[in-house]
């Protein structure tokens, strides 16, 4: 009888254990210790770079900008990853490249951008196939067959 208890006893810690959630951290986001050393308007794009490290992205208009961004990704079990912690620290600067601004956006501060959308319209309205299949016994011309 301790047999099939010990084994559900196993069975359940082991379950328990895989269904713990699992944490991912992804990006690098500068402390704001090593940010009160960078200083607005004195400051250049590669003095940053070299006081807090090469940003995660930069700017794609004229280099205007560099950002730091950081991630944390829950996993649960089976269900969808959620992305419970995200962090971004913009340093952008003005026409001679000088630090015009420093700013710091949580998750909360975001909102989802669709950046594009691939989505290919068939034109058939939904339309099943047998249908499609049947529409088209009356559309048979058998001169244009024998072309």
């Amino acid at each position: 009888m301790k047999n099939p208890i010990r084994a559900t006893a196993l069975a359940l810690c082991l379950f328990a254990a895989a269904c713990a959630a699992e944490y991912r951290n992804h990006g690098y986001v500068p402390n704001d210790e090593d940010l009160a050393n960078v200083i607005v308007g004195i400051d250049t794009r590669d003095s940053v770079i070299e006081t807090v490290g090469a940003p995660t992205a930069g700017g794609v208009l004229n280099e205007s900008g560099l950002y730091y961004v950081r991630s944390r990704v829950r996993t649960f079990g089976p269900f969808r990853p959620t992305e419970t912690e995200r962090q971004l620290v913009a340093v952008t600067f003005d026409q001679s490249g000088v630090v015009a601004n420093i700013e710091r956006f949580g998750l909360e501060d975001g909102r989802v951008v669709q950046l594009s959308r691939r989505i290919t319209d068939n034109g058939l309205n939904n339309i099943s196939f047998i249908r499609q299949l049947l529409g088209n016994i009356g559309n048979f011309d058998a001169a244009s067959a024998l072309k």
